[in-house]
């Protein structure tokens, strides 16, 4: 098994989710798609996974690869039928790749927030093992406003309708951050964008709370990470 990786900024990586792979000896590689990496032929990969990042799905003009991005998701989800796992911007870009509508949130969704999943997600074999409500970060002003045609809605929050959505059976994108480590916080707090939105989410000199907050959540993040993993990779290879 070999899997694609879109990243939009060098430190929104996969995360933890490199050490589960690692443990199961599948190989992937990571195309940085702002510094101007082409997309390379889908046939040449099992998996798609496309991570978060600092800029909108709507903002081509300025990032004109987003264009070729939305084309090989496309491809990847409705051509090829390929297992897709979406992190924040790469939810939002399932949704926009799709036919669903992302927009500018009422209210930026930032830190350890509670998210609800829904009916449909208490039954989803992707959240087999995890509870119906945890504790997640968040870190975003743009959202998922009207699902794809044909998504199913797996979880939710008060500000965010579509945390996690399915599209089809093995296609799952997650609003929220699943696969973050102890210094993802930090390491983000640096990036101008999320600065900015940390501040007028939470007021300025938030972030050691913030950075508190996540660690004391580590351990749950961490472990529901590891199990979302294995019910997505089981839901892959079905």
């Amino acid at each position: 098994m070999r899997v694609l990786v879109f990243q939009h900024i060098a430190i929104e990586h996969p995360a933890i989710f490199r050490d589960f792979l690692a443990e199961d000896g599948i190989a992937w590689d990571a195309v940085e798609l702002d510094e101007g990496q082409a997309i390379p032929a889908l046939e040449r990969y099992d998996q798609l996974w496309v991570m978060g990042g600092p800029m909108d799905v709507w903002e081509e003009e300025r990032n004109p690869w987003l264009v070729a991005e939305k084309r090989a998701i496309r491809e990847a989800v409705l051509d090829r039928g390929m297992p897709y796992l979406g992190v924040c911007l790469g939810h939002q870009l399932l949704a926009a790749s799709l036919g669903g509508r992302v927009g500018k949130a009422e209210k930026a969704e930032v830190g350890v927030l509670d998210v609800a999943l829904t009916k449909a997600g208490r039954a989803d074999p992707l959240f087999a093992g995890i509870e119906d409500r945890f504790k997640a970060l968040q870190w975003h002003g743009a959202e998922v406003q009207a699902p794809p045609p044909g998504a199913v809605v797996l979880a939710q929050s008060p500000l965010c309708a579509v945390q996690a959505m399915r599209i089809g059976p093995r296609a799952h994108g997650m609003q929220y951050h699943c696969e973050i480590l102890p210094e993802t916080v930090g390491e983000w707090a640096e990036i101008p964008q999320y600065a900015r939105a940390l501040d007028a989410a939470l007021g300025n000199g938030a972030m050691p709370k913030l950075r508190a907050a996540a660690a004391s959540q580590m351990p749950a993040f961490n472990r529901d990470a590891r199990s979302l993993y294995q019910n997505f990779m089981r839901a892959a290879r079905g």
